[in-house]
């Protein structure tokens, strides 16, 4: 399970071209032009018409959607847009605010859960926010743009969380603890690397093409 998180215009949807195998991304910003043309990648946009029941309607598409085991990975892009929508409603139901955070943090809790046991790779996206530089080094300057607690509910489960950037007209992940921003990395022993090495590195590459030579 993949969480990647950055600024506008990144390339946050377009990293999901590196995952294998046929795939469904569940749009819910409407940005799904850098997939068009893919072959391998069905679509799910969210439209207004949907918001109002976008709670039902996600869980119940992506269970369809896992149930049919059509998909080897799916897609939640925009999982900010995703968290606004819910909280809205959440608040729209509700006569009293006080636990409706709460109520947000259970769903996306059981949400990551049911993802989690489907035995299908997860990727999902959201925006970042820039908390401003604080001392000398600016460490935790960045995260996803999501409530703090609602975030540590849903990527409790996901093995992988990096912040993308631009720099020198290179894109590059973070996934290092250490650097005071949300990232996590389970499934290897790197903190930062090049956008395009998300699911194989350039040695791995490597390795495939000197062994099927």
């Amino acid at each position: 399970m993949y969480f990647v998180y950055g600024d506008g215009g990144t390339g946050k949807t377009s990293l999901f071209k590196q995952f294998k195998g046929k795939k469904l991304l569940f749009s819910f910003d409407k940005s799904t032009n850098p997939l068009r043309n893919q072959k391998d990648t069905d679509f799910m946009v969210v439209e207004e018409d949907d918001f109002a029941n976008i709670q039902q309607l996600t869980v119940g598409f992506l269970q369809r959607a896992i149930k049919s085991g059509e998909y080897q990975a799916i897609a939640l892009d925009n999982v900010t847009s995703l968290q606004n929508l819910v909280l809205e409603n959440i608040d729209n139901a509700s006569k009293y605010n006080r636990q409706n955070y709460q109520k947000l943090q259970i769903w996306f809790r059981q949400l990551a859960t049911m993802l989690r046991e489907s035995n299908v790779t997860i990727y999902a996206t959201a925006h970042q926010v820039d908390n401003g530089s604080g001392g000398l080094t600016g460490a935790g300057r960045y995260g996803a743009d999501m409530n703090e607690k609602t975030f540590n509910a849903f990527t409790s489960v996901f093995d992988f969380v990096g912040r993308l950037y631009v720099q020198d007209n290179q894109r590059w992940i973070d996934c290092d603890p250490e650097s005071g921003n949300h990232g996590k990395n389970r499934i290897d022993d790197r903190t930062k690397f090049h956008a395009e090495e998300l699911i194989e590195t350039k040695q791995e590459e490597q390795a495939k093409e000197e062994g099927a030579a």
